[in-house]
């Protein structure tokens, strides 16, 4: 039976793994690769192919065998990678639902610790693989990804509601690919521990509009951090997730290995004042989290409204 992968959102996550697959799965009889993708990003890559500039690409475009602007002009799938912003997560879920059978695998390629609950919510049936992605890439253009640095990296794991389910079919077509991709027992520790990073360095960069090194070298805004790693070190304990217990430790050295002025996408987004971010992601996760659990997350409503309160500098 033909195995048929639907990339959703051609952004940089997207559009990085979309390349890969349909760079090497491209005219396979057994593998179909298809994109969802809106708008200016649809006609350009219908018309002109995708391009990845990378290490790893000498520069020329590929074709899916199919692309569209939604579901609906889908081809029957059996993967579906899921690679939208936080906020559309919820609306592409929806148009999901009616599409997704039993042995449907949906792999969540997206920053969050509530990714796969969210998911959930609104698709019940079906295969989600919790999944942690690491990839320095961004849309340079319509039709256009960039990527720098070290190959993207996927860590997945088994659905907690299909335990016995063993995705080693799907890890070996990535593979086949060239994507690095490591299967795990349990992917929320890893889930996590990236959040411990992206959610305190991109609430406070975006708050005082201030690169990683200077979050972390200032005394003021490395404590505010360490108080919101302090909130989600609280929640991860009683989600029992399995965390190393310097983890926050770990965090801090983590972030001295960017280079010092770099910035936060969140803080990009809220000093431009765009009109869609990830605050949601960030600080609303662990708001929602902590009122469910009857947990103090003091540190992360304050800084939530202070961004709430910027205005474009």
């Amino acid at each position: 039976m033909k195995q048929k992968i639907t990339i959703v959102g051609l952004g940089g996550v997207g559009g990085y793994f979309g390349f890969k697959l349909a760079q090497h799965f491209g005219n396979n009889p057994e593998i179909g690769i298809s994109f969802i993708a809106r708008g200016a990003t649809y006609e350009t890559v219908r018309t002109n192919g995708l391009t990845l500039l990378s290490p790893e690409n000498t520069g020329e475009a590929v074709f899916p065998d199919n692309i569209e602007e939604d579901v609906s002009g889908l081809p029957d799938t059996s993967i579906y990678l899921i690679c939208v912003k936080e906020y559309d997560l919820e609306n592409i879920c929806k148009q999901l639902r009616p599409l997704v059978k039993e042995d449907t695998i949906m792999i969540p390629l997206m920053n969050g610790v509530d990714i796969y609950e969210r998911i959930r919510k609104i698709i019940p049936t079906g295969i989600v693989l919790p999944s942690c992605v690491y990839v320095a890439s961004h849309i340079k253009e319509k039709g256009t990804v960039e990527h720098k640095g070290n190959p993207g990296r996927i860590i997945t794991g088994k659905d907690p509601q299909h335990p016995e389910y063993n995705p080693q079919t799907i890890i070996n077509l990535f593979k086949a690919a060239a994507i690095d991709i490591e299967l795990t027992d349990d992917a929320f520790p890893a889930i996590w521990t990236k959040y411990f990073f992206i959610a305190s360095f991109g609430l406070v960069s975006a708050r005082y509009n201030q690169s990683i090194g200077q979050v972390n070298e200032n005394p003021e805004l490395h404590l505010r951090a360490e108080k919101i790693m302090g909130e989600i070190l609280a929640i991860a304990q009683v989600s029992k997730i399995n965390l190393p217990a310097d983890i926050i430790h770990q965090t801090f050295k983590r972030a001295e290995s960017f280079p010092y002025a770099t910035p936060t996408s969140l803080q990009l987004d809220v000093q431009s004042g765009k009109e869609h971010t990830e605050l949601a992601l960030f600080s609303g996760a662990i708001i929602r989290l902590g009122q469910q659990f009857g947990l103090p997350v003091e540190e992360t409503l304050s800084i939530e409204r202070e961004i709430q309160s910027l205005s474009p500098s």
